[in-house]
């Protein structure tokens, strides 16, 4: 493979054109949009519009003025149409952690008698965080059972009230079967809970399809929403009314302006809502969701396949006897769009990388983590990422001092 061949498949890519709607910096190639996505062009001038005449000058009345108030369901509703969910099903409101808090008590709360929330062992530490949390408060031998992959259909019983799993695994890439495993639990008797944060603007979601019963998921990873975006919260329809969620916020009230002094959960999905959303930030998600919604979601796919599949054919060729071992999945269909490798002095590798304008992450233990936004990574920035990483590790640049040390944030 030559780097022209890779020039080429740029000009025939059917995405190639979105990529000049994100801000970009010169020399600097970001394989980090899994972690934080990059900067619309539009974001800067429709916040400005938000904090200039929305508040500066309409001040209160923009509530209603500019329909602040219906932002959340508004923006949930575009999201909808990434996740394979329908109008009035997703709502965007406060953070994926406090969003799962939610999700988790209803689901439990529809399965009594069941004690167990089954995860695998590998799932995103926040979301673990938060179901031991819950199981600790409600005591009543109510326990966050955790396995392998391999073993989580084996885990489902009879105890079991809910399979919560995020669909890509943030350290190695692995996509789950949304349908497969959600059906497994339904069998089971229980319900299905996702975490969307690694798949939702990366790749094709179909969540009514599923039958999943409820999903999370961020909006600054590859929905370009800014750091700190809201999160999103899916429930499906036939769910609604069956349980009210427990966190009871004004906002998600029936009639939140009667300012009644008992609570009464609004119908559908708007009682997810909690507090009172932020405007600026729901501004700057509703600019990367509108982007995204311009690309056709099976071209996505395809690209983001392409590039992750390149990538990992290149590293292998050119870095062979280097000391990286590949921690992705090799098959295209079984990983999200992320690739991972592991190295004995991966965090060291990585900063060197950085140094080079080549900016991925870092996962510990051991691991080189690569995520690939098909929006605006093109087919030369696999080519040259892996000419850096294979640079650096021939070098020996790693082992530079400043390379050594460990920052709050890998």
């Amino acid at each position: 493979m030559h780097r022209s061949a890779f020039e080429a498949l740029d000009r025939s890519d059917p995405l190639a054109p979105l990529r000049d709607n994100f801000l970009l910096p010169p020399g600097v190639i970001n394989l980090d949009g899994n972690s934080l996505g990059a900067l619309p062009r539009s974001t800067a001038a429709r916040v400005s519009r938000v904090i200039e005449k929305e508040w500066g000058e309409d001040l209160i009345t923009s509530w209603n003025r500019h329909d602040w108030i219906e932002m959340p369901q508004r923006v949930g509703d575009k999201i909808a149409r990434l996740v394979g969910a329908g109008a009035g099903e997703v709502v965007v409101t406060e953070s994926t952690s406090i969003n799962l808090f939610k999700v988790l008590a209803v689901a439990l709360k529809m399965r009594p008698g069941r004690r167990a929330i089954v995860s695998e062992v590998e799932n995103f530490p926040t979301d673990l965080y938060m179901a031991e949390g819950l199981t600790k408060l409600l005591g009543q031998d109510y326990i966050l059972r955790l396995v392998p992959a391999h073993h989580l259909r084996h885990a489902l019983g009879a105890d079991t009230a809910v399979l919560m799993l995020t669909q890509v695994n943030f350290r190695t890439g692995a996509l789950h079967d949304m349908a497969a495993m959600t059906a497994a639990a339904h069998a089971a008797g229980a319900l299905a809970i996702w975490d969307l944060s690694h798949t939702a603007g990366a790749l094709p979601v179909d969540l009514d399809g599923a039958q999943a019963d409820f999903a999370i998921g961020c909006g600054y990873k590859y929905l370009n929403g800014g750091p700190g975006a809201p999160a999103f919260v899916y429930a499906a329809a036939r769910h609604h009314g069956q349980a009210a969620q427990p966190l009871y916020g004004w906002l998600g009230h029936d009639a939140p302006f009667d300012f009644a002094t008992s609570y009464r959960p609004a119908a559908g999905i708007r009682q997810y809502v909690v507090s009172t959303p932020s405007i600026l930030a729901l501004a700057a998600l509703e600019e990367g969701v509108d982007l995204l919604l311009q690309a056709d979601l099976s071209e996505l796919r395809a690209k983001s396949q392409a590039l992750t599949e390149a990538f990992i054919t290149l590293v292998e060729a050119r870095c062979t006897g280097l000391g990286l071992s590949l921690a992705t999945p090799r098959d295209p269909a079984r990983r999200g769009s992320q690739v991972s490798f592991a190295h004995d002095h991966s965090y060291a590798v990585m900063q060197a990388l950085i140094a080079r304008g080549v900016i991925g992450d870092f996962r510990a233990p051991d691991l080189l983590r690569f995520g690939f936004s098909p929006l605006y990574i093109r087919h030369v920035d696999v080519w040259d990422a892996a000419e850096a990483l294979r640079d650096v590790l021939v070098s020996g640049a790693w082992q530079r001092p400043e390379f050594q040390q460990r920052a709050a944030v890998t």
